[in-house]
């Protein structure tokens, strides 16, 4: 499965209200994982099982939770049984179809 997901505190109390830094715990907490993972501005999308994918986005919250009042998440899954190497092989066949591989 993959699993898109974006995490980030508010009520940081900070002037130029930046969430770097604990953007920048929870991606940690990806790149620590193991799992197959891309960071792009909006979303970290990572790839593995129901348990290890939804273990990594609450340890990863759970990470941004110090950086301020509350904590805002936003997920989605695409759950695709008997199908791995998807982080790569989507942009692949989106690529074959655009006529760009």
């Amino acid at each position: 499965m993959l699993v898109a997901f974006s995490v980030a505190p508010s009520g940081t109390g900070r002037a130029d209200a930046s969430v770097s830094d604990a953007v920048a715990a929870a991606v940690q907490v990806v790149r620590d994982s193991g799992l197959p993972n891309r960071t792009d501005p909006m979303f970290t999308t990572i790839e593995g099982t129901w348990d290890e994918c939804f273990d990594v986005v609450k340890r990863a919250t759970e990470a941004v939770a110090p950086f301020g009042s509350r904590v805002s998440l936003v997920v989605k899954a695409d759950i695709r049984p008997g199908f791995e190497g998807e982080l790569d092989a989507k942009l692949e066949r989106l690529d074959a179809a655009l006529g760009d591989a």
